[in-house]
């Protein structure tokens, strides 16, 4: 077992390539992200953390990185995924399938051999809950010196696209359906101009980015959530993801002015709805849906097999015709001899 307590010292390459044959593969784990995450701390969401990344290799082959940092808040120290917890929704162990089970095992003998360097307490939060990672941490509980919990955290509903656009309408619920032609149609044939675009090389991103970013404040929630470092780390992720070919930043605009804006990931073949942000002043067009709309017809014109909304249970996901999964929190902690 190798720790890594410096990006620096890791290869890039070779993780990202691990993460494309682990069972979980989201762009929360990919190196950039990740590390981006961490020159931030989730946006000063941990103000004490001291990296502790640990892999392990098989014939000089990577075979599992455990993404782990040791955070303390409330005079509480633990153990956590790098990217916990509030701006990455889908974390987790990044090992091949072959070898996930005895990885896992061998990076809780090792933390628990070694309290020294680790506190006694494991936190691992926003684990899919189909990963195979939630079986072998309960299995660590059963039979193991850990006491382990595992619980659902959030709800993270996504659609199942369909081959065309009418086929996805067809399977929503028809007064679903029929708002989403409806505002559609409305905002089709305004005598407003109603546009909608996708962020690419011949916009000015750093411009295009701070405008999504005073759309998001017009919600008075996500203004609060918007503190300076927030908005650093935000610039960071969304600089990242264009850097890799992951963005898509979209806009809605009526008579020129945005109105309304996503920040997703296109990754994997999979669309993630990372955040939003409208003008309310605007309401009459329904922005937001108009937007997402257009957005979801994108989708399937391209191919893309999911349209992931991630964590939070809003109505309208589940009206767009979202099925519901969830993300779990596993918390495991030395048992007292």
């Amino acid at each position: 077992m190798e720790i890594y307590t410096d990006f620096d010292a890791i290869d890039e390459q070779g993780w990202n390539n691990l993460l494309k044959t682990s069972s979980v593969d989201t762009p929360f784990l990919t190196y950039g992200y990740q590390r981006t995450w961490w020159e931030h701390k989730g946006g000063g969401e941990w103000a004490q953390a001291d990296l502790r990344i640990l892999s392990a290799r098989e014939n000089n082959e990577l075979i599992g990185i455990a993404p782990l940092f040791i955070g303390e808040k409330g005079g509480s120290r633990s153990i956590n995924f790098v990217g916990s917890l509030e701006i990455s929704d889908y974390l987790d162990i990044i090992a091949s399938p072959l070898h996930r089970t005895s990885f896992i095992k061998e990076i809780f003998n090792f933390i628990g051999n070694q309290q020294s360097q680790f506190p006694e307490l494991v936190q691992l939060c926003n684990i899919p809950d189909n990963s195979p990672t939630i079986p072998v941490i309960r299995e660590i509980g059963a039979h193991e010196a850990w006491a382990v919990e595992i619980k659902r955290a959030y709800h993270t509903p996504a659609i199942t696209l369909a081959s065309d656009w009418d086929t996805y309408l067809a399977g929503i619920d028809k007064k679903q359906r029929h708002e989403i032609r409806r505002k559609m149609r409305r905002a089709g044939g305004s005598e407003d101009a109603v546009r909608w675009y996708i962020v690419s090389e011949a916009h000015d991103l750093e411009q295009e980015s701070a405008d999504f970013i005073r759309l998001m404040e017009y919600d008075e929630n996500k203004k609060r959530f918007l503190t300076k470092e927030m908005r650093a780390q935000m610039a960071a992720i969304i600089r990242w993801a264009d850097r890799n070919h992951h963005l898509q930043l979209s806009f809605l605009t009526i008579n020129g002015e945005k109105a309304a804006g996503y920040l997703c990931f296109d990754y994997g073949g999979r669309i993630w709805v990372y955040n939003s942000g409208f003008r309310p002043d605007f309401q009459y067009y329904s922005p937001g849906w108009v937007l997402l709309s257009y957005l979801i017809q994108h989708a399937i014109e391209q191919g893309s097999t999911h349209f992931d909304f991630m964590r939070g249970d809003e109505r309208y996901k589940y009206r767009f015709g979202a099925e519901d999964s969830f993300v779990m929190k596993a918390t495991a902690e030395l048992r007292k001899p």
